[in-house]
């Protein structure tokens, strides 16, 4: 029986000789392991199953763009295991620093974030009606609570049985995630809408 080692050793040559099928398939078992590694050495860390998320994506994107660094004479698993040990680093510290800035700005302040001046009001509002619902349920929960019900983040984070940071740190996500969105469209305009 082969080994996993051996399988996405395999895939990843497979890749390297044009097999886009094998290298999809790599990307999903190791996105599928990650996710179980990584949300419980998240959960020990008191962050949540999106930042979880975030992490896997990263990892995957990090596998993507550095699979030219692989060398297919030596095992695969301790070169992976190097991006996630990186990837987690980074991770680390990157909430630490959210979580500072993000616990000395106040909610206020978010609201000027959300305003977007707009030509057409009426496709604005479908625009992030439509970019919000395309968010993650956590951080859909927590815009729709904040920006759209106008709940405090006190409010917001005994409704979903979290600390206010966390809250913060959501919502920061989701705006940025939100504003990317936004950059996108503006930049590549829509068939039939430019």
């Amino acid at each position: 029986m082969d080994t996993r080692e051996q399988i996405w050793a395999e895939a990843m040559r497979a890749e390297r000789r044009g097999d886009a099928a094998a290298y999809g398939r790599l990307l999903e078992e190791v996105a599928d392991v990650l996710r179980r590694l990584i949300r419980g050495r998240l959960a020990r860390r008191g962050m949540g199953v999106h930042e979880a998320e975030d992490l896997v994506q990263e990892v995957l994107i990090g596998l993507h763009t550095k699979r030219h660094t692989w060398d297919p004479e030596r095992p695969f698993l301790p070169w992976l295991h190097a991006i996630v040990r990186y990837k987690l680093m980074d991770a680390g510290r990157r909430s630490r620093r959210e979580a500072r800035y993000l616990s000395d700005l106040p909610i206020e302040e978010w609201s000027d974030l959300l305003a977007a001046p707009a030509e057409d009001p009426d496709r604005a509002l479908v625009d992030v009606d439509r970019h919000v619902a395309a968010l993650p349920m956590g951080q859909r929960a927590v815009v729709q609570a904040l920006a759209i019900e106008g709940a405090t983040v006190r409010a917001t984070a005994e409704r979903l049985g979290t600390s206010e940071g966390a809250i913060r740190v959501t919502l920061h996500r989701a705006l940025r995630r939100l504003a990317a969105a936004a950059n996108l469209e503006q930049a590549v305009p829509i068939r039939g809408k430019a």
